[in-house]
């Protein structure tokens, strides 16, 4: 073989090596952004499986403490505030805050042994749990243990209706005087008489319920 022929073909070697490289480049990038998609879709799904819960309550036709109350496919009955629902809601005025509120925890008396399993940490109901509506207290639409000179509700009532309290964040955060103290989520009284401005649904609705809710849950009050 001729020098110049050896050259030329050492020349030409170089040549084709890039193609190759650039070939499995382009390969390895598809590769990639498949594999990329698909973590990004199990993150989403992960993602809507963990996304809390929302709760619609509106309010039904004919006696305006009377409400439904909606939770993806599932839909009860339901007591609101003695006023109906309002927009400008004060301590003391029966009416359930035209709001979106969010889940912070609950509560739970202990003569009820079993519950069922749920997300949301159920802390337990004792004879000195209270909570203030004094709006010129500085513990006010806090928990407060009793006995308490301040007004305040005692938490263990005969009645039942709070023997299972979901607490919402209503004038919690950044509260305000006269906003309005102790709107819980609870367990409706018999026939779903009105509220002093709570939601409230039948125990047995409450325990097919439990199971979807947990810190975050959104319960949205329409009209």
């Amino acid at each position: 073989m001729s020098l110049p022929t050896i050259i030329s073909s050492c020349m030409a070697l170089p040549a084709k090596t890039p193609l190759r490289r650039a070939t499995a480049g382009r390969n390895a990038m598809k590769l990639y952004d498949f594999t990329h998609k698909a973590k990004n879709v199990k993150k989403a799904t992960a993602t809507r499986r963990k996304r809390p819960a929302t709760i619609v309550v509106r309010r039904a036709p004919g006696s305006r403490h009377r409400a439904l109350l909606r939770c993806g496919p599932l839909c009860f009955p339901a007591a609101i505030g003695r006023s109906g629902i309002s927009a400008m809601k004060r301590e003391g005025d029966g009416a359930t805050p035209l709001a979106m509120m969010k889940v912070t925890g609950g509560l739970a008396r202990r003569r009820i042994p079993i519950l069922p399993e749920t997300p949301l940490r159920l802390r337990r109901i004792g004879p000195n749990d209270g909570w203030c509506d004094a709006p010129s207290d500085p513990n006010y639409n806090r928990p407060v243990r009793l006995p308490y000179a301040p007004s305040h509700e005692k938490l263990t009532r005969d009645d039942g209706i709070y023997d299972i309290i979901i607490i919402l964040d209503w004038n919690m955060r950044c509260r305000a005087r006269e906003k309005g103290s102790a709107v819980f989520f609870h367990l409706a009284r018999p026939g779903f008489l009105p509220t002093a401005g709570c939601v409230a649904i039948a125990p047995s609705a409450m325990r097919v319920l439990l199971p979807h809710l947990r810190r975050g849950t959104r319960l949205v009050v329409l009209r």
